[in-house]
């Protein structure tokens, strides 16, 4: 009977020198996967710091002795399943005044950018322009759509007889004299548009030479 109760005293204190041996736990970190308050926010993410959304600053313009003149901006709204989507256009015209000119156009959701981009389109589409000093040399009708512009050289002096939609074009091409004549359709954008291609069908003297194999003066004369 005494050996039982010194095994059971020797059974309780090596449980006892088991239970003393055994490490506490370490405590338990924040909740959300142990990250402290100071990296919250992203502060490690990559690219941190730059502004959200925004796109850097555009570069300033260059001059590059290229004038732009707006035409017309007009408003379009389409109707959808969800409501109205409104939208502009505008139409530009950009030259050096020295026999260069161009036209074109542009849409967005807000008018400046709708230049902006009808302002690019112009630079890109800007031809060279047949010139006889300071008028053209022959007379030329141009056609767009339901409009028609004649074109006809004038003595020095006369000056742009011309209306407010075929003046821009015509002054940003650097003709000094000329007078216009409109027909049909006055609508501004098919006025631009008509202009523009009459000024790109003229031909000098010279390349009309070369395509019949004569001389200036003989296409002259």
């Amino acid at each position: 009977m005494s050996e039982e109760i010194k095994n059971d005293n020797n059974i309780e204190a090596a449980n006892t020198e088991v239970v003393s041996a055994v490490p506490n736990s370490a405590p338990r970190g924040p909740r959300g996967g142990g990250r402290s308050d100071n990296n919250r926010g992203g502060g490690d993410r990559k690219g941190g710091g730059k502004p959200r959304g925004g796109r850097e600053q555009r570069e300033e313009k260059v001059d590059d002795g290229i004038k732009t003149k707006l035409v017309a901006v007009n408003r379009v709204t389409k109707v959808v399943k969800g409501g109205r989507n409104m939208r502009f256009s505008a139409l530009v015209v950009a030259g050096d005044s020295n026999g260069r000119v161009g036209v074109g156009g542009g849409k967005a959701a807000e008018v400046p950018e709708a230049v902006r981009k009808a302002e690019a389109a112009a630079r890109r589409s800007m031809i060279k322009i047949a010139l006889n000093d300071i008028t053209i040399p022959h007379e030329n009708i141009g056609k767009f759509g339901t409009s028609a512009v004649l074109l006809k050289p004038a003595p020095e002096g006369s000056g742009i007889k011309a209306g407010a939609s075929v003046r821009a074009v015509v002054e940003l091409a650097g003709i000094k004299n000329i007078t216009t004549k409109m027909y049909g359709s006055r609508n501004p954008i098919n006025a631009v548009k008509a202009t523009f291609k009459g000024l790109t069908e003229i031909r000098s003297p010279e390349h009309i030479a070369r395509l019949r194999g004569k001389t200036v003066e003989e296409i002259l004369n």
